[in-house]
């Protein structure tokens, strides 16, 4: 059952997170969708011009390779629940997602480090970014799990 929780709580978290990115993106008018910078750089496809590819198979391999990474984090916030570490509350998944993020800005900036050709984008407000687009996970993961379980106490605490 708890596998069950770790998939639909990341596909869920995933999602916001990624429609966050992509809302900003339309937004601010910054190269910030998260699937096509992913595929992209897994893939080594970044065009001539440092732009990120449009290829389908990119996007597809970033759709799939962002959706693993997301349900990959939600058995670890299963796992620290499990293990006493943390409720499931409105807070908790702020924490959980403010220390998510951080670790993924610095992994985010190592794999654009050691990338041999990384797209050119605005590499300092992607990372920051990607610290919000993290409490919004952190948010959605600990609502969709706290729906599943219903457990005896109020989410918003």
């Amino acid at each position: 059952m708890k596998l069950m929780y770790a998939l639909l709580g990341g596909l869920a978290a995933t999602a916001a997170m990624t429609a966050f990115l992509y809302l900003l993106s339309y937004a601010t008018h910054r190269v910030m969708k998260v699937i096509k910078i992913l595929g992209t750089m897994l893939m080594s496809r970044t065009q001539p011009d440092g732009s990120l590819s449009d290829a389908v198979s990119t996007k597809a391999v970033g759709t799939v390779a962002n959706y693993a990474i997301g349900i990959s984090f939600a058995l670890i916030y299963l796992a620290l629940w499990d293990a006493g570490v943390g409720q499931l509350t409105a807070s908790w998944g702020l924490f959980l997602g403010l220390g998510h993020g951080l670790f993924a800005m610095v992994a985010w900036y190592f794999f654009f480090m050691v990338h041999p050709k990384p797209p050119i984008l605005a590499l300092k407000s992607y990372l920051i970014t990607l610290i919000f687009a993290h409490l919004i996970y952190g948010l959605v993961i600990t609502y969709t799990v706290n729906l599943l379980e219903q457990p005896g106490y109020a989410f918003w605490q």
